[in-house]
């Protein structure tokens, strides 16, 4: 099968959005992951349905699909990278994180977007794990209700050192929680080395609400350009075509943005020279 690619807007921070998603179909993607940011589709600002609307009419005339990632670092406080979060000990800061993710789940009903990917954060110096894990279900349970009621997917992403960064994490999640979609980061998998990226697509195929792919060394969080570091991508898109994946594969590499009208089309060039025949 065709598989269709995606590229997340965090590797373009330097280009304006519009920019950005030509240059994303101009490269021959079928989609973009869109990281919700205060110059991308800023979803806090007082017109936030009307710029989606508009974004959602040039997705449309690109031929591009969606998905919505919630991954900014300064949106929710200018101070602290990624805070609050779900699991932040302050209940003011939790009901800002979920009301941020229930804007995202708004946002990608416009778009028709393939799914929301979350995370659960880092927990706080003297948080303990069992506080964390009760305001983290409280959270996904309100989170989860408001999707399912606007019919979007709601995938939650392990993350490398955050409350929750294993697949077999994101599976005892699931046990409390059955709606809950997986947002697989094939990278992470490397890091954590709990199980192998291929593996991973293969033994959650069911539940795969959006997949994200890149470069990376083995035990190293940091996201590489193609070729760069450890995975096995013809393997990982192997197991994506053997289960019959649909949805939209996205490519994430935040750290390039200075160089994305580069990146850009040299990652979809990889990855059609490295699929499956």
């Amino acid at each position: 099968m065709t598989l269709r690619y995606a590229y997340n807007t965090n590797g373009a921070a330097n280009h304006r959005l519009d920019d950005a998603l030509r240059l994303i179909a101009d490269s021959g993607y079928a989609g973009a992951a869109i990281t919700l940011d205060h110059h991308h589709c800023d979803p806090l600002a007082p017109g936030w349905r009307a710029e989606a609307e508009r974004v959602a009419r040039l997705l449309s005339e690109l031929g591009l699909g969606a998905v919505v990632e919630t991954g900014a670092r300064f949106l929710l406080d200018p101070r602290s990278k990624h805070e609050p979060t779900l699991i932040s000990p302050e209940p003011e800061g939790r009901e800002r994180r979920i009301g941020f993710l229930t804007r995202a789940l708004d946002i990608a009903a416009i778009w028709r977007a393939d799914a929301v990917s979350f995370w659960a954060g880092v927990p706080r110096p003297g948080t303990g794990r069992e506080d964390a894990m009760e305001w983290l279900h409280e959270g996904l349970a309100r989170v989860l209700d408001h999707a399912e009621a606007i019919g979007v997917d709601a995938a939650f992403e392990p993350e490398p050192g955050m409350l929750i960064e294993t697949c077999g994490e994101w599976a005892d999640l699931r046990a409390r929680h059955p709606r809950l979609k997986l947002a697989l980061d094939t990278g992470h998998c490397l890091v954590s080395g709990d199980i192998d990226p291929a593996d991973a697509v293969r033994r959650h195929a069911d539940h795969l609400g959006t997949v994200a792919i890149e470069d990376m060394a083995t035990g190293v969080h940091v996201h590489l350009p193609f070729g760069e570091g450890d995975m096995d991508i013809p393997a990982v898109l192997a197991a994506l075509s053997d289960i019959g994946f649909e949805r939209l594969v996205s490519v994430e590499l935040s750290r390039e943005s200075p160089r994305a009208h580069e990146a850009i089309p040299e990652s979809i060039a990889y990855l059609k020279d490295h699929e499956p025949a």
